[in-house]
């Protein structure tokens, strides 16, 4: 009998301890709800998903699906700048609900926040100067003291570099939206990156910059959203982009800003 009191006992606190769990889940959609903003982090220096201009809008892919976003939850978006080297930090202070922005999924983010499901994938490539596109085709081609890379600071680009390209001159530049023209400028000879960075860099930079002729990417990873560890709000946001996949708007914000 008192066997069965304590297992009553122990399911009621699991229960107790489920509801409440739930509760708490679900209050940070109310609160974004009650406070009229979706407060979303972004670096602003990534095209084509994000980019803040001169006049301090925000533009991209990620910009745009993201606005339809708040829209979805009945709130006004508001961008809050961050940087690839801050973003777990400001993740940690509660800067933002929401950081977009080509934001690929690692272990070190994904310890911090959760991640949405997949917007898509992608791998690292080279791109260099287009009478260099032959040159910098393998990692043990870049890995070479003469070759001067160039990265951004704080993220995977970084991170790859000083994992796989050690033996490279590097130069860590701190504006990623003016880092191609170093490259162009023959400042710098190479830079591995995303590649849909590599190929949108190389539409802006028409006969000058290409992307290194490469067998195969160097890596392989994928990009989602990021926000703090909550359930509720993840299993909102990943309906949310599942259903943007399924009806080809986000495929579509993408091929907009690739031109």
């Amino acid at each position: 009998m008192m066997k069965m009191l304590r297992m009553a006992m122990m399911f009621a606190v699991m229960g107790f301890s489920a509801v409440n769990t739930h509760a708490a889940d679900q209050q940070v959609l109310d609160t974004i709800k009650k406070s009229g903003v979706l407060r979303i982090g972004t670096t602003g220096d990534y095209k084509p998903f994000t980019y803040k201009g001169p006049d301090g809008e925000f533009t991209g892919a990620d910009i745009a699906v993201v606005k339809e976003l708040a829209a979805h939850i009945g709130v006004k978006p508001v961008f809050v700048t961050t940087t690839w080297k801050t973003m777990l930090d400001d993740l940690r202070a509660n800067r933002f609900d929401i950081a977009v922005g080509g934001i690929t999924i690692n272990p070190e983010r994904a310890k911090v926040g959760d991640f949405s499901v997949s917007t898509g994938s992608d791998g690292k490539r080279p791109i260099a100067r287009c009478n260099d596109s032959e040159k910098y085709t393998t990692l043990e081609a870049i890995n070479q003291p003469s070759v001067r890379l160039i990265v951004n600071p704080g993220g995977t680009n970084e991170k790859f570099a000083h994992e796989n390209l050690g033996k490279a001159s590097l130069e860590i530049f701190p504006d990623n939206r003016k880092i191609f023209d170093q490259i162009a400028a023959d400042k710098a000879d190479v830079m591995v990156t995303d590649g849909v960075e590599v190929d949108l860099q190389s539409k802006l930079h028409p006969g000058v910059l290409c992307p290194a002729k490469v067998s195969s990417p160097f890596t392989h990873f994928e990009k989602a959203y990021l926000m703090p560890k909550n359930a509720a709000f993840k299993e909102y946001v990943d309906a949310f982009v599942a259903d943007e996949l399924r009806n080809g708007d986000m495929q579509k914000q993408l091929d907009a800003a690739m031109q």
